[in-house]
């Protein structure tokens, strides 16, 4: 029997994709202008809220990763290394007369996405600085690759790669190389030499969820500044000088490398990290070896164990990471440390959470750098997380229980939505953490 649909359903069939995508542009739309304008996104303001059926979810992800990367602005021009020419950002909305100007360029030929490092210099004069990364960005055996090389803005008290200005042109970069298809978002890498060897530690630590793998060279900083457990699925190459004295370089890379093996030790599988003093060198070294050890590995983007102390780095926080959003955190002080610890088993979600304090053990003689320290925990309680679900994670067809510390937050059913999907996609501009579903949770 042949059923005929009245028009004004077939009409109204087809144009439910359309309003759906114009949702998602306006709501994309949005957000992307808070984040140019420096503000932090009201993510879950007017998000899209109706339901996906579960053969949906596929479809429906898609669509919403399409709708993102109509959003996004382009990718800045991409071409061969050897004749790149520079390109700038305005970063004056966050930094006084602050412009980044960059080199972005490609080696070799690839048949897919480019893996892309990012080149990060030292703090001598910023222009010969940033000539000598080109060069070496050119000389390093890791092709097919693209290299984004930028020149710090300003010098003096600005010569730092983990402020605000240049944590937002960070972000602004995924965004737009992973929405262009041109970067592959599983290859992507951080490295840098001295300064830029302190500025890969730290922003190691702040994005652990973005990077395949970080290589400071010639660095070493405090680990107050830069949490090693956070580095559980990023693998971390520094490699120092023995005789880098130079505020403690060649101790704080020893401490990292003794920190680094006794959390390997903990937890099999996790921390993969090679820290290396070389002996018999001071800060000049071989920078050659590091890109082609970043370039072996693929970034974990959905682990189902994970760690991260929350930290402020130029008074900026990350809202959330890996799958989970802090909506509200349980310690407002502007130098609060909480640690996350989230692990899946089966259908159960165990997350801890921990205010975190530290004790100096030693310190550096000549500078008074701290160089050990110890951390104790008290559990934490007042705040409220977005947790993201998907089929890597959990079985959506069946209950799901969510636990914070040891208590039962949730339990029952986690239905696929448009606000999963689209408030995660505009939180990491990840197209692997577009999440089918979500809940929140207070503890």
């Amino acid at each position: 029997m042949f059923f005929r649909f009245p028009l004004a359903l077939v009409a109204l069939a087809v144009a439910a994709p359309a309003v759906a995508q114009s949702r998602l542009a306006n709501y994309f739309s949005r957000v992307l202008n808070q984040y140019a304008a420096g503000q932090v996104p009201q993510l879950f303001a007017s998000a899209p809220s109706g339901r996906v059926k579960a053969k949906a979810v596929e479809a429906q992800r898609s669509r919403v990763w399409e709708a993102w990367c109509q959003a996004v602005e382009p990718l800045p021009t991409l071409v061969a290394l050897d004749s790149v020419a520079a390109q700038a950002w305005d970063l004056t909305h966050l930094e006084p007369e602050a412009t980044m100007p960059f080199y972005f360029g490609t080696k070799g030929t690839s048949h897919g996405a480019f893996p892309l490092f990012i080149y990060i210099h030292g703090s001598g004069p910023k222009a010969a600085e940033w000539a000598s990364g080109l060069a070496l960005a050119r000389h390093w055996a890791d092709a097919p690759s693209a290299y984004f090389v930028p020149q710090i803005p300003r010098e003096g008290e600005y010569y730092r790669w983990w402020q605000r200005a240049k944590t937002w042109a960070w972000e602004r970069l995924l965004r737009t190389a992973w929405a262009s298809g041109r970067i592959d978002p599983l290859r992507t890498y951080l490295l840098g030499i001295s300064e830029g060897g302190y500025g890969s530690q730290r922003l190691a630590s702040f994005y652990p969820d973005y990077f395949a793998a970080v290589g400071p060279m010639a660095g070493g900083e405090p680990l107050r500044n830069c949490p090693p457990e956070n580095l559980a699925h990023l693998p971390f190459c520094l490699r120092t000088g023995s005789e880098d004295f130079m505020f403690g370089r060649n101790l704080l890379t020893a401490e990292a490398n003794r920190y680094l093996d006794s959390l390997a030790a903990q937890h099999p599988g996790c921390y993969a990290h090679r820290v290396e003093l070389l002996q018999g060198y001071g800060h000049g070294i071989d920078y050659a070896p590091t890109s082609p050890w970043l370039a072996q590995h693929t970034r974990q983007a959905v682990p189902r164990t994970w760690t991260f102390e929350d930290f402020a780095m130029d008074h900026r926080r990350r809202a959330g990471v890996y799958n989970v959003a802090f909506v509200a955190r349980p310690d407002t002080a502007p130098d609060a440390r909480v640690r996350y610890d989230f692990a899946v088993q089966g259908n159960t979600v165990d997350i801890s959470v921990a205010h975190v304090d530290y004790a100096t053990v030693s310190r550096e003689p000549r500078w008074g750098i701290e160089i050990a320290l110890q951390k104790t925990y008290r559990p934490a309680t007042g705040g409220r997380l977005v947790v993201y679900l998907d089929s890597r994670l959990v079985d959506l067809a069946q209950p799901v229980e969510i636990k914070v510390n040891g208590r039962t937050a949730h339990k029952g059913r986690i239905r696929p939505s448009e606000k999963a999907m689209a408030t995660s996609c505009a939180l990491w501009g990840d197209p692997e953490r577009v999440f089918a579903a979500c809940v929140e949770v207070g503890y």
